[in-house]
C-alpha cells in the first residue's frame, strides 16, 4: 500500500511516525512522511515532493491527534483518493470535538482508554462510526544493547514528565469564563470531585456537578458536550494536581528523585536535596536510556481511567520497574507484585513503603521486571500497532 504519515511541531509524535514507517516499510509498504511544519510554511521542496506521492491513490494515512486529518485540504484530498485515515488519539478526546465533527470520509479512530472509545461512542456515534481501543506501546532496545543489572543501575526512581501548577492550568478557565460565575462554578466543583474521588473521570464528576447542582433537567447534550470541550483546564489541572501529589510523598520520605521534564522548579520540594534535575526537555528517544539505567520508573496516569499509557511499557522494554497507580485495564492486564507494581492515589501514605521493599528486594524486583518484559515484548510493541493498524485499514 501507498501510506502517507507525518511530522508535526510535537516531536514526541514524531518519534512515533518514525517507528510506524520503519515497522510499515519492514512489511514492504511505499511511506511518505509529510512535515507539516514546512507545510504550513509553504516549503517548496516539502510541497513538491507531496504533491507528487498523492498524484496517485494514497491508500491510508495515519496521524496522531488528528494532525493531517481535519484541514480542510487535507479531508478534499484524502476523500478524493478514498483513502482510510486511521487518527490515534494520545490525549482525551474532550480536546478533540471540532474533529470528530468534521473529518474525512474513511474515517478510523482509536483511542488509548476505553472510556474514550464510550465517550465517542456516547456524544458522537453518528459522526464517527468508526473508534476503538488501541494500548500504547513500548520500544524494543536494539539487540546489541546491554541490559543494567537492578542494583547497578544509576537512578533509584525517575520520573519523566512536565510539571505545572495545579491552579495555574484551571485558572486557563478565566479565557473562556468569568470568574465567580455560576458556570465558572461548575468547574470548580468537578475539581473538587476529581479530588476527592480519583476514580471518576472528568464527564462523570462534570454529570455528578451537574446533577448535584440541580441543572440536569435543563441542560441538553449540546450545552452538555461545550461544557466537555472547555474542561481541558480541569483536565490538565488534576493530573498536575496528582503528579504533585506523589512526587511530594516520595521527595518527603527522603527518597533520591530524578525528574526529566519541564517545570518542576515550580514544585514546592524543588530545592530538597534529594530532588534532583535531569533536564528540563530532551527528545523522547533520549528518555529511553534514562529509563533504562533507573531501577523504578514512576508513572502517575494522565487521568487514564481504562487506559494505557506508553511511560509503562517503555520502562519493562527497558528492563526497568514501573510503579504506578492503576487503571482498569492495568488490573486487568498486569498483576501487581508479578510483572508491575502499584499504588493508589487514595492511599498515598503507602507509597513510601512500597517503593522502600522494591528498593532494597533486588532479586524480586528482577523477577517482576522480567514477566513485565516478556509481556509487553510479545504484546505491546511499534510492531503491534502496526498489525493493528493494518488489519483497520483492509
Amino acid at each position: 500500500m501507498r501510506i502517507v504519515l507525518f511530522y508535526s511541531a510535537t516531536e514526541s509524535f514524531n518519534f512515533f511516525t518514525d517507528q510506524l514507517a520503519k515497522e510499515l516499510q519492514i512489511r514492504g509498504h511505499e511511506v511518505f512522511i509529510l512535515n507539516l511544519t514546512l507545510f504550513q510554511a509553504e516549503d517548496t521542496r516539502s510541497l513538491e515532493a507531496f504533491l507528487e506521492f498523492v498524484s496517485q491513490k494514497v491508500d491510508a494515512a495515519i496521524c496522531f491527534d488528528g494532525l493531517g486529518a481535519r484541514d480542510d485540504i487535507f479531508i478534499e484530498l484524502w476523500d478524493s483518493w478514498q483513502t482510510v485515515v486511521v487518527d490515534i488519539l494520545m490525549d482525551p478526546p474532550l480536546r478533540f470535538h471540532p474533529t470528530f465533527e468534521k473529518h474525512p470520509h474513511n474515517y478510523r479512530l482509536f483511542c488509548c482508554d476505553k472510556d474514550h472509545v464510550e465517550y465517542v461512542k456516547r456524544y458522537f456515534g453518528k459522526e464517527v462510526p468508526f473508534v476503538g481501543f488501541m494500548p500504547h506501546v513500548g520500544v524494543v532496545p536494539e539487540e546489541n544493547v546491554s541490559v543494567i543489572p537492578y542494583k547497578d543501575k544509576k537512578y533509584d526512581i525517575l520520573f519523566s514528565g512536565t510539571y505545572y501548577r495545579p491552579q495555574d492550568m484551571f485558572a486557563k478557565l478565566e479565557e473562556t469564563f468569568a470568574k465567580d460565575t455560576p458556570i465558572y462554578d461548575i468547574y470548580r466543583y468537578v475539581f473538587d470531585y476529581l479530588v476527592e474521588d480519583s476514580s471518576l473521570t472528568v464527564e462523570q464528576a462534570m454529570l455528578k456537578a451537574i446533577d448535584g447542582l440541580g441543572l440536569s433537567r435543563s441542560m441538553d447534550e449540546k450545552t452538555l458536550k461545550i461544557l466537555l470541550r472547555c474542561s481541558e483546564p480541569v483536565d490538565w489541572a488534576i493530573r498536575m494536581y496528582q503528579r504533585e501529589r506523589v512526587v511530594k510523598v516520595l521527595a518527603n520520605a527522603g527518597f533520591d528523585i530524578y525528574l526529566l521534564g519541564r517545570g518542576w522548579e515550580n514544585h514546592d520540594c524543588s530545592g530538597h536535596p534529594n530532588v534532583h534535575r535531569i533536564d528540563d526537555r530532551i527528545p523522547y528517544k533520549e528518555t529511553l536510556s534514562y529509563m533504562a539505567d533507573t531501577k523504578i520508573n514512576l508513572n502517575v496516569f494522565p487521568w487514564f481511567k481504562a487506559g494505557t499509557h506508553d511511560r509503562i511499557f517503555n520502562a519493562l522494554l527497558q528492563h526497568s520497574l514501573p510503579l504506578t497507580d492503576s487503571s482498569k485495564w492495568i488490573t486487568k492486564n498486569f498483576k501487581d507484585g508479578e510483572d508491575i507494581a502499584l499504588y493508589e492515589l487514595k492511599h498515598l501514605e503507602r507509597l513510601p513503603a512500597i517503593t522502600d521493599w522494591l528498593l532494597q528486594n533486588n532479586e524480586l524486583a528482577e523477577k517482576m521486571i522480567q514477566k513485565g518484559y516478556e509481556k509487553v515484548r510479545n504484546n505491546y510493541t511499534w510492531g503491534n500497532c502496526v498489525d493493528w493498524i493494518l488489519k483497520a485499514i483492509i
